[in-house]
């Protein structure tokens, strides 16, 4: 069997160069997606950088511990404080006395010359000290680093995932048509006594054959690439400055390696299964129409998943509707409706076709061949189609829900103008109203088994602030804003107005509160509010500011002078704070999408490559029948540019699907509801395809003579 797999291999290269390539760049892919996160896992130890010469550093308390239900013992849980404790003055004072003092960057650390054990006895439980790399949760960039890895993990994550489905599909998808190709071929096999067992065996032999080369030479490709894409995630600021790959595992190797051999199995396992069942009549088969291209099997596959993808949209709007914002979720889903369709398509294909008239006799022939030779027009739609959908899918809801947080966010405040800045004065400007706020955080423990960190805005002036603010309040008022009160949304456990809570404070402190107002859940961005005396030490970092008829001209200069920060136009604010897509979001999605795109061009210069170069005999009638060769060429380039509409139609539909929900789930969430449908992107990834399918049919075109 192995010396006739190889012998097809030979003779049949053209069939299996798409299939090879797709699936060496898929195991190339997930390898060095591996290795990165195998190294975003257990990144490197970094030496301290803000008291590197410091043998010992004492830091006030940054985290918050609090137990929680764990089964039927209970855990201890630990936030970070969104503003740490200070060093104490008079532990300072003591510490003066073992040693040289250190210190930069803030009054939460000091470094101390002393030996850990004099440090240790002095300082007690009134802050904590910190040895040897301990030492580095006292640099500033430790936090942003942790949640900078944490973006790389999900991105790397989210492409690996996109790189499996896409080579399943393409690989399934190219051997499927290289199975129809071949039945002629598989017939007269037949004839010669072939049984259906050994048909299958052949193809999964040489299934084998491919997977074992392409996975190795993916894994080659893999270690390659995994450098290069750890300095475009440095260079795109989405990774930190130190991230590079690490050398000393090999895991990612080998799941890559078994992935692609599973990957290239799997995808031709349901082609030999079809392949097995053609008898020896199929030799003698030269009809060009093609029969038996929705098998019961694939349609009531592609019904479930269609139902599954419906059912789950449905689902999540009415369970839990802000779960269909998150990027995790919008990138995911829309891989079941694809997939649906994908496999429906051989159903769709005739009916999209008709929706596309054709002027002209080679119109009508263009036509009439795209909707005859299904197994052609769908095996070149489908990859289109992925493109498409996920170019639409992924990028419109990126879009849209960052248009809606800007649109909420314009909403949510009457100012005219906004301050900003890291430390701002307070300071009053005649003739105009000021709500100032900072940012904190408040921590509440939900049903006794977790421990919620909630971002909270501290207001000076609850007065000015219920004035100004035109935030959804579902129930309450936000005039009853106090020092014992707080401002919730419908998110959390508790949310009933006079109800009190108990929450822990941005410094840890546990307070008991009630609940003056609760807002709608909206885009995410409804967080809690509290009074600027339960956030003492949080630095005001905007102001809102509403211009009275008296406030006479230069208010924004004397604003500027007042308060020592940035005054920007409400319009201005929220276009720099609430940009169209934020460049590590954008750059993640490009990473997706080109990989989606690149498979694309694989698999529809793979098919058309064997589907163009296998039409001679219809060609050939064609000039017969007194075409010229330009005609022909025309006919073969149109029917290349037809299949690639039907699947951007097909495409376009999964697309409005998913931004439908999206609209669905905004505005059940009382938020504004803005769809950015990405025109370009879409059009220029289907533009990309309407060039390489018809230059790919035309350089494969066979020359044939009347």
């Amino acid at each position: 069997m192995l010396i006739v797999a190889l012998s097809a291999l030979r003779a049949r290269w053209t069939t299996f160069v798409a299939s090879s390539v797709a699936l060496a760049l898929g195991v190339g892919l997930i390898a060095a997606m591996g290795l990165g996160l195998a190294s975003t896992l257990d990144a490197p130890e970094r030496a301290p950088q803000r008291f590197a010469a410091s043998p010992v550093v004492v830091m006030g308390q940054d985290t918050l511990s609090v137990d929680v239900r764990r089964g039927p013992g209970t855990a201890r849980v630990t936030h970070r404080l969104a503003h740490p404790h200070p060093v104490d003055p008079d532990l300072l004072g003591e510490l003066r006395g073992l040693g040289p003092l250190v210190r930069q960057g803030g009054p939460d650390a000091v470094g101390v010359d002393a030996p850990a054990a004099t440090v240790r006895a002095v300082v007690g439980d009134r802050a904590q000290v910190l040895t040897g790399d301990e030492r580095r949760r006292a640099d500033p960039g430790q936090e942003r680093d942790a949640q900078a890895l944490i973006s790389v993990n999900s991105l790397l994550g989210t492409a690996g995932g996109v790189s499996a489905f896409v080579s399943v599909f393409v690989v399934a998808s190219t051997f499927a048509f290289a199975v129809a190709l071949r039945r002629r071929e598989f017939g007269l096999l037949r004839t010669a006594g072939a049984t259906p067992g050994q048909i299958r065996r052949l193809l999964l032999t040489e299934a084998l054959v491919i997977g074992t080369i392409a996975s190795a030479a993916g894994c080659a490709l893999g270690a390659w690439g995994a450098p290069r894409l750890a300095r475009l995630l440095v260079a795109g600021e989405i990774a930190p400055q130190w991230f590079t790959i690490r050398a000393d595992v090999n895991w990612p190797f080998h799941a890559a390696f078994w992935t692609g051999l599973a990957v290239a199995l799997t995808g031709v396992w349901a082609a030999s299964r079809r392949a097995g069942r053609i008898g020896p009549a199929e030799a003698l088969r030269e009809a060009d129409v093609d029969s038996g291209t929705m098998p019961l099997g694939r349609l009531l596959a592609g019904i479930a998943l269609a139902g599954a993808g419906i059912g789950l949209l449905v689902w999540g709007l009415a369970t839990d509707p802000a779960d269909l914002l998150k990027r995790k979720t919008y990138t995911t889903r829309p891989m079941v409706l694809i997939t649906a369709v994908a496999l429906l398509a051989p159903l769709l294909v005739r009916r999209t076709v008709r929706l596309l008239p054709l002027p002209g006799a080679t119109g009508m022939l263009v036509r009439e061949n795209t909707a005859t030779s299904l197994r052609r027009t769908a095996a070149v739609a489908a990859p289109v189609l992925v493109t498409v959908a996920l170019a639409g899918s992924l990028l419109g809801s990126a879009r849209s829900v960052t248009a809606s947080k800007a649109a909420e966010a314009r909403e949510q405040t009457s100012a005219q103008l906004i301050v900003t800045g890291d430390d701002l004065k307070q300071a009053g400007v005649p003739g105009a109203t000021l709500s100032a706020s900072a940012s904190t955080a408040v921590h509440v423990r939900e049903e006794g088994t977790a421990l919620i960190r909630s971002e909270a805005r501290a207001v000076a002036d609850p007065a000015a602030f219920a004035d100004l603010a035109r935030l959804p309040v579902a129930a309450g008022d936000l005039r009853d804003l106090d020092d014992g009160s707080i401002v919730v949304n419908e998110e959390w456990e508790r949310h009933t107005v006079g109800e009190r809570v108990d929450v822990w404070l941005g410094d840890g402190r546990a307070v008991t509160l009630r609940i003056a107002a609760v807002l709608a859940t909206g885009t995410g961005s409804n967080g809690a509010y509290i009074t600027a005396a339960n956030a003492p030490t949080a630095p005001v970092d905007r102001i809102d500011v509403r211009i009275g008829a008296g406030a006479g001209p230069r208010v924004a200069a004397r604003l500027r002078a007042a308060t020592g920060g940035t005054v920007r136009p409400v319009a201005e604010w929220v276009a720099d704070t609430h940009p169209r897509t934020g460049p590590q979001t954008r750059l993640g999605l490009l990473v997706v999408l080109g990989i989606a795109l690149v498979y694309t061009a694989i698999a529809l210069a793979g098919t058309l490559l064997m589907a163009t170069a296998a039409r001679t005999g219809e060609l050939k009638s064609l000039r017969l029948a007194g075409a010229t060769r330009a005609q022909v060429l025309r006919v073969v380039a149109g029917e290349a540019l037809l299949a690639v509409a039907v699947g951007g139609v097909l495409g376009a539909a999964v697309t409005a699907v998913n931004l439908a929900g999206l609209g669905a789930a905004l505005a059940s969430l009382s938020a504004p509801v803005t769809i950015a449908v990405p025109w370009g992107t879409a059009g220029l990834a289907l533009g990309a395809c309407a060039v390489i399918a018809p230059v790919t049919a035309l350089l494969s075109c066979p020359r044939v003579r009347r």
